[in-house]
């Protein structure tokens, strides 16, 4: 049993003539007769009793005709919700999103997406930068957008820029006149980061390490916005992304550059590899591409 099947099944019992339904449904009236034969074969009985003068519904003839109507309704509908996703009159899709960008970057990139796709429905989980790997790598999520990522064995990662790591220091800090600060001036003071596990803190504890540098962690706070507010309040001193560098300033903040170690990572696309994106999520990726991509973005 198929659409066009049942549609020439309606025209028939409307009708109640063979070459009525014919001139209704643009077919031949042998075509018809075919199609209704093909049909009541495939059902195993037949669904009209016809005469040299008359056709009539048999009982199960009667009882196709609510559930012909309903399946074709049905197979419309379907068809006209594949054809507003595939035109991107409607849909939805989710991102994953480190809140360092989040909070900075990605409005920008949703207001371009919205002036194209207006009907589109954006849902954003800001999460920990190792939580948007894992939610694309286990199909959870369409599209991440992150630091690079260790392992990209069934990743794809499409880079948008380079963030380099800033200082953070209180408005009345006796540092902030330097153009650009060393670790060991920074070090000199209460050391603020975020919690583990956090991939901004991985970072800044392997550079150092590998500069035999020691760190010593006085405050630790699982957001960014907290870690900024308590650096505002002069509890201390931070290195954070230069994506912040906005939200550390409203919240009264200094942000100045840092020299050696030099802490820096790519922030790009994550996709999972050879699986393919959703027809909003592929115009997504341009549109981010667009935005961000060879631009002076941070």
């Amino acid at each position: 049993m198929n659409p066009k099947q049942l549609k020439v099944f309606l025209a028939v019992a409307r009708t109640k003539s063979f070459a009525e339904a014919a001139a209704l449904v643009h077919m031949s009236q042998p075509a018809v007769s075919l199609s209704i034969k093909n049909l009541e074969d495939s059902l195993g009985g037949r669904l009209f009793t016809r005469t040299t003068r008359t056709t009539h519904l048999t009982p199960e003839g009667e009882a196709l005709m609510p559930i012909a109507k309903s399946l074709l309704a049905s197979w419309a509908d379907a068809e006209h919700e594949l054809h507003q996703r595939f035109t991107l009159n409607m849909g939805k899709i989710a991102l994953a999103v480190m809140p360092s960008f989040a909070a900075s970057l990605l409005p920008q990139g949703l207001l371009k997406y919205r002036q194209k796709h207006a009907n589109i429905k954006v849902e954003v989980h800001d999460v920990l930068a190792d939580t948007v790997v894992e939610l694309v790598r286990s199909g959870q999520i369409e599209i991440g957008i992150s630091f690079a990522p260790e392992n990209t064995q069934d990743l794809s990662f499409q880079t948008l820029f380079n963030d380099r790591f800033i200082a953070v220091i209180p408005s009345n800090s006796p540092l902030k006149d330097i153009k650009e600060l060393t670790w060991s001036q920074l070090l000199d003071y209460d050391f603020i980061t975020l919690q583990r596990p956090s991939s901004v803190r991985s970072m800044i504890e392997e550079a150092l390490f590998r500069e035999s540098i020691d760190l010593q962690v006085t405050f630790d706070a699982h957001q960014l916005a907290t870690v900024g507010r308590m650096v505002a309040e002069g509890l201390g001193v931070a290195v954070v992304p230069a994506l912040c560098e906005r939200q550390m300033k409203e919240q009264g903040a200094i942000c100045l550059p840092i020299k050696a170690p030099i802490i820096a990572r790519n922030v790009g696309i994550i996709t999972k590899a050879k699986a393919p994106l959703s027809i909003a999520a592929e115009a997504m990726v341009e549109t981010l591409l667009e935005t961000f991509a060879d631009s002076n973005a941070v």
